[in-house]
């Protein structure tokens, strides 16, 4: 006989765990409170506009209208499925605009602010998201790669593509995303030993926003992320990714640098997901309500338009414009979205590759003549 055992998961207790919380002011660069004063950072300035402040608040507003109104549209059985960007609209918009025209951007899946900055039009995606075509928009010609599922394989594209940029001298740099998450996986740490060894022109721009898919960040590493990059041999740097402004003066700084030769930078930008990973996704599962309560106070948005107000910077008569033209927006998503054709069955052999090879000619023509089949009545 033997005796029964039973097994438990030893996890190691990790100090912090228990509860979400910013950093210390001392490793986090911010421009802009949470209440929507402005600070100085010595290493970070931002000299700034009233039209330019309005216009990425109008950016924040509007992508945050699309992502509400793709949502729905999934809960309706209009897509298959949708990945959320609630809560990280600075991140995605402060980087993004923090982009010259000739630097490509490599994104996930969640990336709809930086394709917004990019003018990928919100139709173009939601049409990858609703199944109908690989996704719609030319990557050259809007410095904008594909959005990539396979996580963190974009670091490797973005690294090699950077690669590229300095073997043909170009003064451009390359742009990675990542979450949080993806910093545990191979690839990843691949992309960053090539990019280091070479001195690549690319930055990596992890959205840190807590959790990965359901994991705790505290249950992945051991130091803060942006703290790796020395381990790889170049800077790393923590920003509030809920301030816009910190996001842009800190990705400006760090895509100049890359184009100027001095290698790569890893930015963490701080933030957190206010919503579901996807719309598969059950956060209640994972964490606490008031959790996500304690970052609301912290809104992207709401800290900007303070910001703003106070200021004098834009009145009631702008932030309704901006909800006029918000509605409109979602009118158009909507109303795309539900005239979108379905793909003829043989499309799917067309973007295969850039040129079409004997052997995909054979099985595009093999399964015309199958399906054509049941036309004919043979089944």
């Amino acid at each position: 006989m033997t005796a029964k055992t039973s097994t438990t998961e030893m996890v190691d207790p990790v100090p912090g765990a228990a509860a979400p919380h910013l950093p210390q002011r001392t490793e986090l660069v911010q421009l802009l409170t949470p209440e929507g004063d402005r600070v100085e950072h010595p290493d970070y300035s931002l000299d700034i506009s009233g039209d330019e402040l309005r216009s990425l608040y109008r950016d924040l507003a509007l992508v945050r209208r699309w992502d509400l109104e793709a949502t729905a549209l999934q809960r309706q059985g209009e897509l298959g499925i949708w990945a959320s960007l609630l809560g990280q609209e600075a991140a995605q918009i402060g980087a993004g605009r923090a982009m010259a025209e000739s630097d490509m951007a490599f994104p996930t899946y969640r990336e709809h602010g930086v394709a917004w900055t990019r003018g990928v039009d919100p139709l173009h995606v939601i049409s990858l998201f609703r199944g109908v075509d690989n996704g719609g928009w030319d990557p050259v010609a809007t410095g904008f790669n594909l959005y990539t599922v396979v996580i963190g394989a974009q670091t490797l594209h973005a690294t090699g593509y950077a690669m590229g940029l300095q073997r043909d001298g170009a003064e451009s740099a390359a742009l990675a995303f990542l979450g949080d998450g993806a910093t545990s996986q191979g690839e990843v740490n691949e992309a960053m030993i090539w990019a280091a060894s070479f001195s690549a022109p690319v930055v990596f721009f992890c959205q840190n926003n807590q959790y990965a898919i359901s994991v705790p960040l505290e249950r992945q590493s051991r130091v803060p992320l942006y703290q790796r990059a020395a381990g790889f041999g170049f800077p790393g740097v923590r920003v509030d990714g809920n301030d816009v402004l910190a996001v842009l003066a800190v990705t400006k700084a760090a895509l100049a640098a890359a184009r100027e030769g001095q290698g790569p930078t890893f930015i963490e930008a701080f933030t957190y997901r206010m919503g579901a990973h996807t719309t598969s996704d059950d956060p209640t599962r994972y964490r606490l309500a008031s959790e996500l309560e304690e970052w609301k106070l912290r809104d992207p948005i709401a800290r900007l338009k303070a910001h703003l107000s106070r200021g004098g910077v834009a009145d009631t008569a702008f932030f309704t414009g901006i909800e006029a033209e918000a509605d409109e927006l979602a009118a158009r998503i909507r109303s795309g979205t539900l005239e979108m054709p379905d793909p003829a069955p043989a499309a799917m052999f067309d973007f295969v590759y850039a040129e079409q090879t004997p052997q995909l000619a054979q099985q595009r023509a093999d399964f015309v003549q199958y399906h054509a089949s049941f036309e004919e009545g043979e089944h």
